[in-house]
Formats: structure tokens, C-alpha cells, sequence
């Protein structure tokens, strides 16, 4: 199965948390305190991080969570857009390599 990953900058992550909680129906699966937030609903993806290379609000990248990658990998598409494709699971060692207080794991 495929969720579509949607990525998003933001500096704002408590108000990024409480609004996005509200819009998906719920609570993030995983969440880094000033950091990321990733909600992971039967059809979407969506993470939040605040990142000083990105404008607050601005995508980060897109992509896909495919249950059958055999690795984690990125390409840009015609517009300059990276596209990552990954398990859940390469997904949480990411998360986890980035912030190992995360502790994240999918279900």
C-alpha cells in the first residue's frame, strides 16, 4: 500500500501540531519537542520540521510510504521537487537517527 508523504517547514511547531491534529483527526505518531511532528493517516503521510534552510510554510518535499521499497531513495522531479520513497520502517530509522530521544516506532 502507498500513503502519500507530504513534508512541510514550519516555526511554528506547536500551532503547526494543534492544527494539523485538528485537520487529520488526530494526535502525531511521533513528535520531537520544538523540532517534527509525523502523522501518519491510512492514505497520507504528513510531517512537519522546523527547519531554518526552509521558509516557515513552505514544502519541504513530497513522496511516498510504500510498503514494498527496498530502500530509502529521493529523485527530483521536472520541477525541482524532491520525491523520497520509503517502508514506515525506513522512515522511523531516519527519525530515529535524527533524534534518538524520538524512540519512534511504526505500527
Amino acid at each position: 500500500m502507498k500513503k502519500l508523504h507530504i513534508a512541510i517547514s514550519t516555526n511554528k511547531i506547536e500551532e503547526t501540531i494543534q492544527d494539523y491534529s485538528e485537520r487529520l483527526g488526530m494526535e502525531p505518531c511521533s513528535f520531537v519537542k520544538g523540532e517534527y511532528a509525523l502523522w501518519r493517516t491510512d492514505s497520507l503521510n504528513v510531517s512537519i520540521r522546523h527547519d531554518v534552510s526552509c521558509t516557515p510554510g513552505q514544502l519541504r518535499h513530497l513522496g511516498w510510504e510504500d510498503n514494498e521499497a527496498s530502500a530509502f531513495s529521493e529523485e527530483k522531479d521536472v520541477n525541482g521537487i524532491t520525491w523520497e520513497k520509503f517502508t514506515a520502517q525506513q522512515q522511523a530509522d531516519e527519525i530515529n537517527e535524527l533524534w534518538p530521544e524520538a524512540n519512534y516506532k511504526p505500527k
